[in-house]
């Protein structure tokens, strides 16, 4: 697994990766995200997008099927990659029951509200907030 800044990812894998992905923000992943090739293919992609200095939003998180197995790697090593940018805490939204259980497994802790992120009005799902030490 590799993690590429999706604006410098190969044009022909991101633009097949997208045109088979229709719920995926092309121009948000292109700003702000990375990709996820496994195998020479790009499989998953996220954004990990600043709502403040040390408070990060992990947005648009995705795998294919095919790859479906490798979620908790890449959320650990998502958890990585924020550490390096020197994170504090990390809010998800998470709109699956199986990605709930793998974020409480990951010591996740589910929020009530989030009021980092209120300028997003998301009606279903859970929100989600690591602390990054």
């Amino acid at each position: 697994m590799e993690l590429i800044a999706a604006n410098r990812a190969p044009t022909d894998k991101l633009e097949t990766f997208l045109e088979n992905n229709d719920d995926v923000q092309g121009n948000l992943l292109l700003n702000k995200g990375y990709v996820v090739e496994i195998e020479g293919a790009i499989e998953g992609c996220f954004v990990l997008d600043t709502v403040e200095e040390g408070i990060y939003w992990l947005k648009q998180l995705y795998v294919t099927k095919n790859a479906a197995e490798s979620l908790p790697v890449l959320l650990e090593t998502i958890l990585t990659l924020a550490k390096e940018k020197q994170a504090k805490h990390i809010f998800v939204h998470s709109h699956q029951p199986m990605v709930d259980v793998l974020l409480e497994a990951l010591q996740f802790y589910p929020q009530k509200e989030n009021k980092w992120v209120q300028d997003q009005p998301i009606e279903t799902g859970n929100w989600w907030m690591y602390n990054v030490s």
